[in-house]
C-alpha cells in the first residue's frame, strides 16, 4: 500500500497547480467541525511582518529597544520561546497560518503564488460556528487586488506589500484612499478597534489584525523617526569573516552561496544595492517596530478597560524572522535561527491559559488548529499542524521533538537556493538543492550562533545521515518530493546580472 500512498501524495502539488491554473473551485460545503465542549472565547490574532524572535524589550537582545506591550504580554501571559515558521517568507508563511498546512501542501511557495481557490481558511470554520470575523491589514498572497477573501464578514486590506504612508485600502469591497500622511499601522489599528467596539456580545468574534510593519523598506511613524538616533547596532560575531580560520567561526565550512550573497541585495556588503548603511537600517527597523507595539497596547487597553479581557484571547506573532548581519546576511529565506524563529505571545482569556513560558517547538501551522480548539472546534483532517492549547494550559502532553523547514528558490532573489532543514532541540541539519555546495550541521546547544559547521566531523556523520533520512521521510510522507516551477516574469533584479533575461 505504501508505494500507492506515496504516488497519491506526490501528485498533490500538481493538483494544486492545476487548481490555480483553471480558476476557482468551490471549497467543500460541509465545513462543520465537531464541538469540543469548550465555551467559545473571543480571539484576536495580531501578525507582524519580518519581526524576529528576540527583538523585544524583555529579551534584552537590543538594549535600547522598548516594547512595553509585548513585555506586558510576556509577563502576564504566555511566551512561546521556540516558535518557528515552516517557510521564512511572507506569502508562504501567511498561507500556512490560514490553512494549517506546509508550503508544499497549500502551494503558496513564493510571494508570487496564488493561494488555491480550493483551500479552506480556518476563519471559515469559525464563521460556521457562529463567530463574527474580520480581517484587517496585509493579505499578500499573489493577488494583484485587495478584494475580500473567504472566511471574513468584515474586510480591510490593500494590494501586495502596501504602503507605509497614505495607503489605499479595500474596505468591504470598496477602495478608499487616505492622505495627510496617514500611517498604515495607526490606520489598521483604528479599524481593528472599530470592529471590536461594534461587537454586542451576542456572538463571539475573531479579529485578524495583519500589520505591514516591520517589512522592509522600513519607515517609522513620524513620531518615532530618529527615536533611536545615535544608538549602535549589536553586531553579531558571524557578521564578518575571521582574519584566520578559528574554532569559533569555521568560515571555510560556510556554504559558498552564503559567502557570495554578502555582496547582494540581501548581503551586508551591498545591502539594498548600496542604498542604505547597516546602522541606519538597524535603527529604522527598531523605530518602525515601535508603532506595532503601540498597536498591540491599544488593543489590550481597550479590552481591559471594557471588561473584555477575561473573555478574549490575544495572540501576537511574526510571519517570519529577519537577519541583521549573521553570516553577512540580511533579510530571511534561509534556515538559520534568526530567519526561522518568530515571536509568539498569548495573553488574556482569564484562567484559560497558565502564565509562563513554553519551551516546546511550535510552528505557524499550529495556529489554525489551536485557534479552532480554543473556539470549541476540532482540527480538520487536512491540517498538518497540531493544537498547542494543552501547552497553553500548562498541561504536560506528548509533543514533537523536531520541526521541518522548506524554502523554494525564487527568480527575483536567485542568491538563495532551495533549502530543506530539520531541527531538533539540540541539532539542526540543513540541505541545499540544485547547487554544488556544502550542507550544514549545527550543535545548537553549544553553538547558538551557528558558526561551527560540523558536517565534516567523522563522529557526527551517522547523525547527519540519520537527520537527512528523517528529512526525506517527512517529505515523502507529506507529499513534498516535487520541486515547484513558476514562470519567469520581468527582467532580472539581482546585482550581477540585473536587467537581463
Amino acid at each position: 500500500m505504501r508505494p500507492l500512498f506515496y504516488l497519491i501524495l506526490l501528485l498533490l502539488p500538481a493538483a494544486h497547480a492545476c487548481q490555480q491554473a483553471t480558476g476557482r473551485q468551490a471549497p467543500p460545503q460541509n465545513l462543520q467541525l465537531q464541538q469540543t465542549g469548550n465555551k467559545p472565547k473571543n480571539i484576536v490574532f495580531i501578525l507582524s511582518d519580518d519581526h524576529r524572535y528576540d527583538f523585544m524589550g524583555f529579551t534584552g537582545k537590543v538594549p535600547f529597544l522598548q516594547t512595553p506591550a509585548m513585555d506586558r504580554m510576556a509577563a502576564g501571559g504566555v511566551h512561546v520561546e521556540n516558535a518557528f515558521v515552516t517557510t521564512s517568507l511572507c506569502s508562504p508563511s501567511r498561507a500556512s497560518i490560514l490553512t494549517g498546512q506546509f508550503s508544499h501542501r497549500h502551494g503558496v511557495i513564493d510571494n508570487q503564488s496564488l493561494v488555491a481557490d480550493s483551500s479552506v481558511f480556518f476563519p471559515e470554520y469559525l464563521q460556521k460556528a457562529g463567530y463574527n470575523t474580520a480581517f484587517i491589514g496585509k493579505w499578500h498572497m499573489g493577488e494583484h487586488h485587495a478584494d475580500p477573501r473567504p472566511g471574513f464578514d468584515h474586510w480591510v486590506s490593500f494590494r501586495g506589500q502596501g504602503q507605509y504612508y497614505n495607503p489605499t485600502l479595500n474596505v468591504d469591497g470598496k477602495e478608499k484612499a487616505f492622505k495627510d500622511s496617514t500611517y498604515v499601522t495607526d490606520l489598521l489599528t483604528d479599524y481593528a478597534l472599530d470592529f471590536i467596539k461594534e461587537q454586542d456580545g451576542e456572538k463571539p468574534f475573531f479579529l485578524y489584525l495583519s500589520h505591514k510593519g516591520v517589512h522592509s523598506e522600513f519607515a517609522p511613524a513620524p513620531r518615532h523617526r530618529d527615536a533611536y538616533l545615535g544608538e549602535e547596532p549589536a553586531y553579531p560575531p558571524s557578521m564578518y569573516p575571521p582574519a584566520t580560520d578559528t574554532l569559533d567561526y569555521r568560515y571555510h565550512l560556510l556554504p559558498n552561496w552564503v559567502k557570495a550573497q554578502r555582496n547582494s541585495w540581501h548581503g551586508v556588503d551591498y545591502m539594498y544595492h548600496g542604498q542604505i548603511s547597516f546602522p541606519e537600517f538597524y535603527r529604522r527597523y527598531n523605530e518602525t517596530l515601535l508603532s506595532v507595539d503601540e498597536s498591540i497596547g491599544q488593543v489590550l487597553d481597550y479590552l481591559e478597560q471594557n471588561d473584555m479581557l477575561d473573555n478574549t484571547l490575544i495572540f501576537y506573532m511574526g510571519d517570519n524572522g529577519f537577519s541583521f548581519g549573521e553570516h553577512g546576511l540580511i533579510d530571511k529565506r534561509h534556515a538559520y535561527e534568526e530567519s526561522i524563529r518568530v515571536p509568539l505571545l498569548v495573553y488574556g482569556g482569564g484562567d484559560m491559559i497558565k502564565q509562563g513560558k513554553i519551551s516546546q517547538m511550535v510552528q505557524n501551522i499550529d495556529i489554525a488548529p489551536t485557534l479552532l480548539e480554543l473556539a470549541g472546534l476540532t482540527k480538520p483532517a487536512n491540517m498538518d499542524g497540531a493544537s498547542f492549547t494543552p501547552l497553553l494550559k500548562g498541561q504536560d502532553i506528548p509533543w514533537r521533538d523536531r520541526i521541518y523547514y522548506e524554502y523554494f528558490w525564487e527568480r527575483p532573489f536567485p542568491q538563495t537556493p532551495t533549502v530543506h532543514a530539520v531541527r531538533t532541540d539540540k541539532y539542526k541539519y540543513i540541505r541545499y538543492y540544485g547547487i554544488w555546495d556544502i550542507n550544514e550541521l549545527y550543535d545548537l546547544e553549544n553553538d547558538p550562533w551557528e558558526m561551527r559547521n560540523l558536517i565534516t566531523e567523522d563522529s557526527l556523520k551517522p547523525l547527519s545521515k540519520e537527520l537527512r533520512n528523517d528529512l526525506f521521510d517527512w517529505l515523502e510522507e507529506s507529499g513534498g518530493m516535487s520541486i515547484p516551477l513558476r514562470r519567469d516574469r520581468g527582467a532580472r533584479f539581482d546585482h550581477y546580472y540585473r536587467d537581463t533575461y
